[in-house]
């Protein structure tokens, strides 16, 4: 691992999204010279699935010897970036370096990605990083060794990259976009820089992409901390860089990457818009123990593009319409298993309603476990909830009533199909 060189000490360091995960490391990593750190994150009380809060983070960072400063901070909300600015400002002179690392993820194509979704990623992604760059950087040209760093992917025009998650890959971009812009606009007094990792991280996101398997195919944060410890320790002639983690602490010297490792020796998983292909990455998941949300290539093509399912949540989104959203009012998960396993979503609660494969885009009011092929009776008018439900053919979680309201848009499937 990379040792601490004591450069960083004083500094002052704004973190966005560094309650927890890799903001945290890096946040930690700087802390461990004496640096100053400004933790701005939403996460002020304890959430129910995710770990940490912008008070334990302080906690942990006063612990190993840097100065914090907690302020609830949403990216998108210009009042409060600028009140957690002004607190920085105050309490520690200024701002030296910034970190925009909060980020929004959904991996899910133009038809199933609701435009709540949309507007979440480019909200956090793009238009975060840019307003808290914009609000930073006054006061890191007072700097003598100004630095911003994007957690964001080097721009691979492949389509690729595109074709399953447009949404997502626009918002990430636009945060590289900041990079390659910034870079050259502030050359010569900000150095201005993306890192992104080599391989999958482990991370709440990850877990939640790849399902709990998926944890010994990853890295540890510590990785993207040391690498981003390398960055922020140049000079501001180093800038415009979109960097890998792996290949920046490799000319730090670093010759043991087995440390970073969840589990030593195990296959790793390449991350996104790198030169690996998307149905590699789901295949290398499956075949190591992973349960991916994503799907793309020529297997999700035969698999759900073209399968029954598939076919039965088209005739769903023909019929979707803001009526049916407001006598609904509410959000289901389809959790299939059998010979077209796989989960869907149908949300009737939300804008005029969307459905498609995948977690749904908000928290289900009901989760129902069943066969694919009872899924087909029922949505086919041949088998009622109810009585998949009594005969122990379906399981549900939540509320009843609302299981019971998406009989109505059943009978208004049969007549379609």
């Amino acid at each position: 691992m990379l040792q601490n060189t004591g450069k960083l000490a004083g500094c002052t360091i704004f973190i966005t999204g560094a309650s927890r995960g890799i903001g945290k490391a890096i946040a930690l990593k700087a802390a461990q010279d004496g640096a100053n750190v400004v933790i701005a994150a939403k996460t002020a009380d304890p959430h129910p699935k995710l770990p940490g809060t912008i008070y334990t983070a302080a906690a942990e960072i006063e612990a190993v010897g840097g100065k914090a400063l907690p302020c609830i901070v949403d990216v998108r909300d210009e009042k409060q970036i600028n009140e957690a600015v002004e607190q920085a400002v105050e309490k520690f002179g200024g701002i030296d370096i910034l970190v925009n690392n909060a980020s929004a993820i959904n991996l899910t194509g133009t038809l199933e990605t609701p435009m709540k979704k949309v507007d979440l990623m480019l909200g956090i992604n793009l238009r975060g990083t840019y307003l808290t760059s914009k609000l930073c950087i006054p006061h890191l040209l007072k700097s003598k060794n100004p630095h911003i760093l994007n957690l964001s992917p080097p721009l691979n025009l492949n389509p690729i990259w595109f074709k399953n998650h447009t949404a997502y890959t626009m918002a990430k971009y636009g945060m590289s976009m900041c990079v390659l812009g910034m870079a050259e606009e502030f050359k010569g007094s900000i150095a201005v820089n993306a890192l992104w990792p080599k391989t999958a991280i482990q991370t709440a996101a990850m877990d939640m992409l790849g399902g709990s398997g998926i944890g010994k195919q990853c890295r540890k944060v510590e990785i993207m901390a040391d690498a981003a410890y390398a960055i922020l320790k140049k000079p501001t002639s180093f800038t415009g860089q979109f960097v890998i983690d792996e290949d920046i602490l490799k000319k730090e010297g670093v010759k043991d990457f087995d440390v970073y490792a969840v589990e030593p020796g195990h296959p790793l998983l390449p991350d996104f818009f790198l030169d690996q292909q998307p149905e590699d990455l789901a295949k290398q998941m499956e075949e190591h123990g992973g349960t991916p949300v994503f799907k793309s290539g020529k297997d999700s093509a035969d698999s759900a593009a073209k399968g029954p399912i598939s076919d039965m949540f088209n005739v769903i989104r023909g019929i979707l319409s803001p009526d049916i959203v407001k006598t609904t009012q509410g959000v289901y998960k389809f959790d299939l298993s059998g010979e077209h396993a796989g989960v869907w979503y149908i949300d009737l609660k939300n804008d005029a309603g969307s459905a498609g494969s995948g977690e749904p885009p908000v928290k289900a009011d009901v989760v129902m476990t069943l066969d694919s092929a009872d899924f087909i009776k029922m949505f086919g008018g041949k088998l009622k909830p109810t009585m998949a439900f009594m005969s122990g053919k379906l399981k549900i979680k939540g509320d009843m009533g609302l299981a019971i309201k998406l009989e109505k848009m059943m009978a208004m499937m049969k007549s379609k199909l």
